[in-house]
């Protein structure tokens, strides 16, 4: 056939000029070429030649600077304006297919037009992102002559009259309007911009952001193409596969994303709802309204564009539909009757009923609806980690505000706390993430039963009742569902909650021999969570029954949602919090007095305001004679509870300024509570508190304002997760003069220069890598650090030695401190140091007992002067320290071995430590993490799989094969059934028989039932088999874990972070619980269907298999290279969130300490930084699952087109059945929705492994030999029933690869003898008891007691013999009944009798239950003295022959001790007492004292005998003790 620009045909009006040349249809298609030609002339020697130079001076990062007005509104124009030109294209094709010659006149300009289309919006990009405004002259230009053109055909149609009937026509006229809209969106650039026709351009400047080299993330800010495809990030994920993803890539947040933008605006949200009148101002439905105001506009936008993707999803069957009606008729276009201008014209209805152009259009629809679907979701993500930043600023807000007792009385935990940040906030996000489902999903629905009435008529609505009748089913299953989610989670937090206070007390645990108890009680709420877990799996398989028969996406979004509003209702009641009446009733703020308190508000600013966060350190004040003291209390009561009795009474105290003032008093009186309600933590009933100020004095009320910043060391050390160094000087300017003086005052040096990274060593979360003493001194030395005027010292000596705590007391508090004239507050139970005080302040029972100087009690209250004196053991004069420090200097700390042994790593020598702590450190080092970027793990893959047992796994692989066979046999007899349906009935038509036979449909139908019924069946065996391999693996996983943990030796728990092991315990199980399975499902799902499809599609059409190798490569190379960033983001989104949790709950610890500092602001930057990092992370690995979903979505959509275009082409040759076409097409379709799917579960279930490959690691730790030599019937019954110890040249050590600790140790203990152990920090002391309960590697010697060897006997007969009570007191969360005897031995009195002996039967009385009082979490309800005292009764309760006290009495104060000496002496008169002393006085009415050093006895004789010797040891301590 002949070709020629207008045409050849004989008689042809193409060339017929007679009613002039715009009359001639060819002519004025040629003259509509001229404006395109004249734009790719003018602009490609422009593109290509290179215009950098003349680009504007103004430096902008990333060249993504869109500054042009109307910039989106030109891209979309545009966008639709290449669309109407591609359907042009198409229309002049198939009018012209009818005629004899081919007019190119009809589709060439068009193409030329989209070729000047793309250009243009090019040349646009490039223009404006160098900011060269001046050459989009041209454009202006190009859109003027375009729209010229394209009116004058316009114009010549409606002279000849041609119509809207016409479909040339109507895209003649809608590209009349678009090339007028982008003619006039030119315009609007030059009248904003006045680049020409004016005198002064007008100057703008880029955005912050893009000056910022640091912002890279860009999605904001680049053009509307790069936004939909995400092409910005090629570049990010190309590096990634070079190197590894780490913060430094991914750079800082917009400033728009940021989480003080967010909250700012959530606040201003929250507070527009408060100024609203309305009867409940705080209710949930104001909330949900502040939210809604803050964040709804993008959530609008996310629901605008998933409505649309949905509507644009209907074109997919649509367009199937109709290439199959149209190939069934052989694909014959109706020849057009109209002739104008010397051409056919075609209606609309003609042109779509070619199959081609359906199946081009499918490929558009598909696109577009791709694109705008991935929009929707990453708008919808973007908005809710916004979200989520803004939640957890503002909870953290609330957190500084909360009330010590909230914490202490154990009303909100540190757990909750992380539970709300880390799982609430996120739920919170994935809500945001749903929302959109909730309008999208009843739209959908209505419109499917719409188009299915309309094809199928009332055979549609059959399907439209099962989905109303399966709904309640449907909400039934979801609520079932969404129950057993909650109790799940509730079950886990209990488990993780017992197996955290497990951890933390496994020393105590392995001494006691009561591992089994603490196994079976997390074993016990184990198996409750695997009830819930098993529920869960049940109505889960049930619901892909329900995906079955109708759409499942509503059903699960009805779970999602409703286990969301929960947890966004629960975050959101915490952070206002403080009352909650109904489930759905909030309050933010505090309620009228009136109302009952659950959790209590600090006293606080009456507005915050984050641009005054930067505290200022306090001034010094020039004291005149009247304002002589620091803080004066009046009349003061003070509660830790509102409705609980006063824990301080009748206060009234004057803290004198610049001096030292004590505190003394015994235990549990009140001393702390005094220092915490001078700082404001306790709740004040009635009297004053003032602190001097510059100005007048000023109460409590006004304190937050008032106050200075007051260096605080608590009772309990608080510690950051950071250097030693960066712990010390807490946030304040570094002074290396003063940094050293403090070190050398806290005697720290020794300890440092042991440390593998000196004072740069990172410190473990709360000081798990130091000792009790170690701990204790950094937390005083931040304190004497700081520059402030007043300084709180509680109970600073109480984990330390004599020596250390003498020259704490000299060189620290009376020299550093109180020459300086600072004001100092010390509790203490050290009674020796009372002559150094200028004030002491004598406690009672939360009274002031008595105030004044030495001297004035002495003369006022000689009694309880005398009875001071009996108790320091000494006459009153000042103590002469020089012979210890001078003594002290010779001791070598490398021996501090005790300092080591609780830490996480021990010493091996030098070197040998400087590689063991690298290692450990790289271990926990976040590139490290990054830098494990192996391929699949296939061994942890089968780990998983093996786990599930020799049935269940070829179950699983058969059922999941079975299935999909089944499914694509069900779609093959429906595509066979169809075509044997429209065969038969061409075969009547032909025949024209109108008394033959009809079809008979009783085989296909019954065929198709039961293929139906099996598919049903095997879905339910797949999923059940799927559930129960993740059941059964996440079973046997735990309970092997948890055994092998348990029984794990105290070695393993001093090298491995308490936190690392939590981690396996709580995410790594939680991923094999519930997300493993999940994903396994999915991913074999996907990846069947996918290969299921694709065989399908390649079995109707082989020449389908040349087109899938270069996409098949694309693909692959896709995956390959997300998979890389995919995995390295998600690391280091789960890497970020570790900090911001460690954050909370090291906020939550230290309150007090913070507040006293008034370092609020500097912690408030801490976590908007952390919060930041977090959310840039997330914010990276949405854009990357969207970048991987487009590609994918792209390919998918050209597997279609592909399939489309070979099926038509084979059907119209082949006579390839109209069934199996839409059987290839529907297939093809499916593609396009699984690839992206299989390739994300892919990059999951990787990152997903690496759980079941750390708990692999951990399960390969070696257990304790818990066997003995020793049979039980060996064993005497009441062994040992005497307590005779002989030592025999025992040596001991930590670990086989590390020194000893004990050299070569003899004695004997004869029964009933009383021994004192004392020395020096690291001298063995404590070691020396663990080798009595074989917690340490006895590598020679032995020891017997009562004639039998330990070594021989089981370990769990050995530890339930003997007792010990440790330094660190431990209690457990439940009663104290539960604490003293968990293995419920004792009877009520055995338990009081325990509870007199150690001073604490008048307490528990006192509390509500009784023994069944409550204990909380690590006995926080309790002070540090009463908890001490608890552990010996629980000793006590015991009643074993061989009692061995490590330090016990360390936080008692000497009145007390001394009662407890003197009842131990009587009590056990019987039972062989070892004593570890740090008081070297509690020990010198011992029977033997051993003193020890660096491992070996240095003396061992009677107290008596050895005081006598002049060079005794002892006696330098004693004397030193004075």
């Amino acid at each position: 056939m002949s070709l020629a620009f207008c045409g050849n045909e004989n008689n042809s009006a193409a060339y017929n000029v007679e009613k002039g040349v715009l009359n001639n249809g060819c002519f004025v298609d040629a003259l509509n070429v001229v404006p395109h030609v004249f734009l790719l002339f003018i602009t490609f020697p422009i593109l290509f030649i290179g215009w950098g130079s003349q680009s504007s001076k103004v430096h902008i990062h990333h060249s993504t600077w869109l500054h042009f007005p109307g910039h989106n509104l030109r891209w979309i124009l545009t966008f639709i304006l290449l669309f109407v030109l591609v359907c042009e294209i198409a229309e002049g094709i198939v009018s012209d297919g009818v005629s004899e010659s081919r007019h190119l006149h009809l589709y060439m300009p068009a193409g030329m037009a989209f070729l000047a289309a793309i250009t243009s919006v090019v040349y646009y990009h490039n223009i404006e992102t160098s900011n060269f405004p001046k050459l989009l002259i041209a454009l202006l230009f190009y859109w003027t002559l375009a729209f010229i053109t394209k009116t004058i055909k316009f114009v010549k149609f409606c002279d000849n009259g041609v119509g809207f009937s016409q479909l040339r026509f109507c895209l003649t006229g809608l590209l009349v309007i678009l090339y007028g809209m982008l003619l006039a969106v030119e315009i609007n650039v030059i009248r904003v911009r006045r680049y020409v026709f004016f005198k002064t351009p007008k100057e703008v400047k880029p955005p912050e952001d893009l000056q910022d080299l640091g912002v890279r993330f860009l999605q904001p800010f680049v053009n509307l193409l790069s936004k939909g495809t995400y092409w910005w990030m090629n570049t990010f994920i190309k590096t990634a596969h070079k190197k590894p993803i780490d913060l430094k890539a991914i750079g800082k947040l917009p400033i728009a994303m940021r989480a003080l933008t967010n909250y700012i605006r959530l606040n201003e949200a929250f507070e527009a709802q408060k100024n609203k009148r309305s009867p409940y101002p705080q209710g949930s439905k104001s909330i949900w309204c502040a939210l809604c105001w803050a964040f709804g506009r993008p959530l609008v936008l996310s629901s605008t564009f998933r409505i649309l993707a949905d509507l644009l999803g209907f074109a997919g069957p649509l367009c199937i539909s109709g290439i199959v009606h149209h190939v069934g008729k052989g694909n014959n276009t109706i020849r057009p009757q109209i002739k104008i201008l010397g051409v056919f014209f075609i209606s609309s209805q003609e042109f779509l009923s070619n199959a081609y152009v359906l199946a081009v259009l499918l490929f558009f629809a598909l696109l577009l609806q791709r694109t705008i679907l991935q929009a929707s979701y990453y708008v919808a993500i973007e908005t809710g980690i916004n979200l989520r930043g803004a939640i957890q600023t503002k909870i953290y807000n609330k957190i500084m505000q909360l009330s010590t007792s909230n914490m202490s009385m154990g009303e909100m935990t540190a757990g909750q706390i992380c539970n709300l940040v880390a799982i609430d906030t996120n739920q919170l996000m994935w809500f945001f993430f749903l929302c959109p489902n909730l309008w999208a999903m009843p739209v959908q629905i209505i419109v499917g039963v719409l188009l299915l009435y309309y094809l199928l008529g009332i055979s549609a609505l059959i399907g439209a009742v099962v989905i109303i009748v399966l709904a309640p089913v449907q909400y039934f299953v979801a609520t079932k569902l969404s129950q057993a989610q909650r109790s799940t989670l509730e079950y886990s937090n209990e488990r993780l909650k017992k197996t955290n206070e497990m951890l933390r007390g496994i020393k105590l645990l392995k001494l006691y021999a009561w591992e089994h108890i603490f196994h079976s009680s997390v074993e016990e709420t184990r198996q409750k969570e695997m009830t819930s877990l098993k529920a869960f799996a049940l109505y889960t398989s049930i619901s892909m029954q329900c995906e079955m028969f109708s759409l499942f996406a509503s059903f699960k979004t009805v779970i999602i949602v409703s286990f969301v509003v929960r947890s966004t209702v629960k975050a959101l009641c915490f952070e206002g919090t403080l009352l909650v009446p109904s489930p759905f009733t909030m309050y933010f703020c505090l309620p009228d007095p009136a109302q009952p308190l659950k959790v209590v508000n600090r006293k606080r600013p009456a507005r915050e305001d984050w641009n005054n966060y930067s505290s200022h350190m306090r001034r010094p004040v020039n004291i005149t004679e009247g304002d002589d003291f620091c803080v004066k209390i009046t009349n003061g009561f003070f509660t830790w509870t509102p409705e609980g009795s006063a824990t301080l009474s009748n206060i009234d105290i004057r803290i004198p300024q610049g001096q030292l003032t004590m505190i003394v008093g015994q235990v549990g009186c009140g001393k702390s509570s005094l220092l915490l309600a001078t700082l404001g933590e306790m709740q004040k009933t009635s009297g004053n508190v003032f602190w001097n100020s510059p100005e007048k004095e000023t109460a409590v009320d006004m304190e937050v304002r008032k106050r200075g910043s007051v260096a605080y060391a608590s009772q309990k050390p608080w510690l950051l997760n950071a250097t030693v160094e960066e712990n010390i000087i807490f946030e304040s300017p570094f002074n290396k003069q003063r940094y050293k003086a403090v070190i050398d005052a806290c005697s720290l040096q020794p300890d440092i220069d042991i440390l593998p990274h000196g004072d740069q060593t990172q410190i473990g979360e709360r000081g798990i890598n130091l000792s009790g003493g170690q701990r204790q001194r950094i937390s005083v030395a931040r304190a004497l650090y700081q520059q402030t005027n007043v300084v709180f010292l509680d109970d600073p000596f109480s984990a330390l030695d004599i020596h250390l705590s003498d020259h704490l007391m000299q060189e620290g508090i009376l020299k550093m401190l109180r020459e300086d004239k600072r004001t100092i507050i010390l509790v203490t139970h050290k009674l020796q140091y009372l002559p150094h005080a200028d004030w002491i302040v004598a406690m009672k029972d939360g009274t002031i007992q008595r105030e004044g100087t030495l001297k004035d009690i002495q003369k006022s209250e000689s009694e309880l002067f005398e009875h001071w004196k009996t108790l320091m053991n000494r006459q009153d004069q000042e103590l002469e320290k020089e012979t210890i420090i001078e003594r002290k200097t010779v001791l070598e700390r490398k021996n501090l071995r005790r300092t080591r042994y609780s830490r996480e790593a021990l010493l091996k020598d030098d070197e040998e430590d400087e590689e063991e702590i690298t290692e450990s450190d790289d271990d926990d080092n976040l590139s490290s993490v990054l830098h494990q970027r192996a391929k699949m793990p296939w061994r942890a893959c089968g780990k998983y799989l093996s786990s599930a047992g020799i049935l269940l796994l070829p179950l699983l692989v058969l059922s999941q094969f079975l299935k999909h066979t089944v499914m694509v046999a069900i779609d093959y007899w429906l595509a066979k059934w169809t075509s044997d349906v429209i065969s038969a009935k061409s075969d009547l038509e032909q025949k024209n028989c109108s008394v033959c036979q009809e079809f008979n449909h009783s085989r296909y139908s019954r065929v198709f039932s039961i293929l139906c019924c099996l598919g049903i069946i095997l879905c339910l065996v797949t999923s059940i088999a799927v559930e129960w391999t993740g059941l059964k693996v996440a079973k046997k996983l735990h309970y092997c874990l948890l055994n092998k943990i348990i029984l794990a030796p105290m070695r393993f728990f001093e090298t491995t972070p308490l936190g690392s092991i939590l981690n396996r315990f709580s995410a790594d199980c939680n991923t094999i619980d519930q997300h493993i399975p999940a994903t396994l499902e999915c991913l074999s799902r996907s990846t069947l269907l996918c290969v299921s499809a694709l065989a399908v599609i390649s079995y109707v059409t082989p020449m389908f298999l040349i087109a899938l190798l270069p996409l098949a490569i694309i693909c692959y190379f896709i995956q390959k290279y997300f998979r890389v960033a995919s995995r390295d983001l998600q690391q280091l989104d789960d890497s970020t969130q570790l900090p911001l949790l460690c954050h909370f709950s090291e906020t939550v610890e230290g309150l007090t300490t913070i507040r006293a500092f008034r370092y609020e602001g500097r912690f408030r930057q801490k976590l908007l930084e952390y919060t930041d990092s977090n959310n840039i992370a997330s914010l990276f690995l949405t854009a990357a699952n969207r970048w991987l979903e487009v590609r994918m979505e792209y390919i998918g959509a050209c597997v279609v087109l592909i399939a489309a275009v070979t099926s038509i082409t084979k059907s119209l040759y082949n006579q390839l059945s109209s069934g199996l076409v839409g059987l290839g097409l529907t297939y093809a379709l499916m593609v396009s929705n699984y690839l992206n799917w299989m390739v994300r579960n892919l990059a999951d279930m990787e990152i997903q492994l690496g759980a079941v490959k750390r708990i692999n690691g951990l399960l390969k730790t070696e257990a304790e030999n818990y066997e003995g030599l020793l049979s039980p019937s060996q064993i005497p019954q009441n062994w040992p029933d005497r307590g005779e110890i002989q030592i025999q040249n025992l040596s001991v050590r930590y670990d086989s690869n590390l020194k000893p600790v004990l050299k070569h140790v003899s004695a004997h203990i004869s029964p009933g003898q009383k021994i004192g152990i004392c020395g020096r920090t690291g001298s063995g002391k404590s070691s020396f008891s663990l080798a009595f309960f074989r917690m340490v590697d006895t590598f020679e010697g032995r020891i017997i007691i009562d004639g039998i060897d330990i070594a021989k006997l089981p370990l769990q007969t050995l530890r339930s013999r003997l007792s010990i009570i440790l330094q660190d007191p431990i209690l457990f969360s439940g009663t104290i009944r539960f604490n003293l005897d968990p293995e419920k031995k004792c009877t009520d009195s055995m338990l009081w009798e325990a509870l007199e002996i150690a001073q604490l039967k008048h307490v528990v009385k006192a509390l509500p239950g009784g023994l069944d009082a409550i204990v909380t979490e690590g006995g926080e309800n309790f002070s540090q003295g009463q908890r001490q005292l608890f552990c010996l009764a629980r000793a006590f309760v015991r009643k074993t022959s061989i009692f061995i006290m490590d330090e016990a009495t360390a936080s008692i104060d000497m009145a007390t001790e001394n009662i407890l000496q003197k009842v131990v002496m009587t009590a056990f008169a019987d039972r062989t007492v070892v004593t570890i002393a740090h008081r070297v006085h509690t020990i010198l009415n011992a029977d033997l004292v051993i003193v020890m050093k660096r491992g070996v006895i240095l003396e061992y004789d009677k107290p008596e005998v050895l005081l006598e010797q002049e060079d005794s040891v002892f006696a330098s301590f004693v004397q030193a003790d004075k």
